[in-house]
């Protein structure tokens, strides 16, 4: 849930961005160091639930490819792509929806 409410606050923070306000691309730019935490903290969780807890698997897989598309995500937006930074943010944003859901 806090990946998905975080991955919310950084779209929240572009478009602001992309309005004007350009003080909110630093905290953009912050948040992103949050939010792949979060999702690192997530896949190790989701790994413990599945190895100690004899849950399923396919949350761990799917929670370490949200890790890569964020790290991913954080370098396309670092190196200003912004022709792949911003898909790629919808498809964090669907896969942490997912997760979630």
């Amino acid at each position: 849930m806090l990946v998905l409410l975080d991955t919310l606050a950084q779209a929240a923070l572009a478009g602001l961005f992309v309005t004007g306000d350009l003080d909110l691309l630093t905290w953009h730019a912050a948040n992103a160091g949050v939010l792949s935490a979060l999702t690192i903290a997530q896949t190790a969780a989701a790994l413990v639930v599945w190895r100690a807890g004899r849950g399923p698997w396919w949350p761990t897989v799917a929670s370490a490819v949200l890790a890569a598309l964020v790290s991913a995500q954080q370098g396309l937006g670092e190196a200003r792509v912004l022709a792949g930074h911003m898909p790629l943010g919808m498809a964090v944003f669907g896969c942490a929806t997912a997760l979630t859901y």
